[in-house]
């Protein structure tokens, strides 16, 4: 039987020598995860359960990743909201979508909710601060409470999200800031029609927002 050697993909930033000179505003002090004293709390409050392993540490729910450590804010769940707008219906569909500045493709308007805030803030205040679209008074479809294969997934550490659905009549002004390179509407028609106009700007969609975007589309179609 092979051994299992995972990858280690702890940023310089985030390992113990350097958490114990700084720690960056958006990651917990914890170097491993024997260090984080709250794990009933967390699992009580988990969007995806997990359970600990003989160590006391938080195993992905899906199982091994390939990949140890930590390159996210937090041990164990990360939890992610995700504004999925839509403007438009049938073949005239549009969604909003922006360029991502960390890996360069196109990706659903969205990040991490922030300690103390509920996923209905976040999805409003990542919208906003990502695209400038205000949709504080239009009331979103949860499209449901899932893991997301995001690049930073370790065994001991990743991303769950709350994705949801707002609908609009037609497109509105988005203006890219914050962690968006730009904010751009495209055909969503369908998930075809949408990769090739992606193709065509000479973009790629982010493969983890796919399934939520599926799941967008299946709705739409109900």
């Amino acid at each position: 039987m092979s051994q299992y050697m995972p990858a280690d993909i702890t940023p310089p930033e985030l390992r113990p020598r350097a958490l114990a000179r700084h720690v960056p505003e958006w990651a917990e002090a914890a170097p491993t995860p024997a260090d984080v004293h709250d794990w009933d709390q967390r699992r009580a409050s988990a969007l995806v359960p997990f359970e600990l392993d003989d160590r006391g540490w938080p195993l992905h729910p899906h199982g091994r990743t390939g990949r140890t450590g930590r390159n996210l804010g937090r041990w164990g769940e990360n939890e992610a909201a995700d504004p999925i707008v839509v403007a438009g219906t049938g073949q005239d569909r549009q969604v909003l979508l922006i360029t991502r500045d960390d890996i360069r493709v196109e990706a659903i308007p969205g990040g991490m909710v922030e300690p103390g805030e509920t996923a209905p803030a976040a999805l409003v205040r990542e919208l906003l601060e990502e695209t400038g679209v205000d949709l504080s008074d239009h009331r979103p479809i949860i499209l449901g409470r899932d893991l997301v294969d995001d690049w930073r997934n370790s065994d001991h550490a990743w991303v769950a999200s709350t994705s949801a659905l707002y609908l609009l009549p037609v497109t509105v002004t988005a203006v890219a800031a914050s962690d968006a390179l730009g904010a751009n509407w495209y055909p969503f028609g369908s998930l075809a029609q949408l990769d090739a106009a992606i193709t065509a700007a000479g973009r790629t969609l982010y493969a983890a927002h796919r399934p939520l975007l599926h799941r967008a589309l299946d709705h739409l179609a109900k």
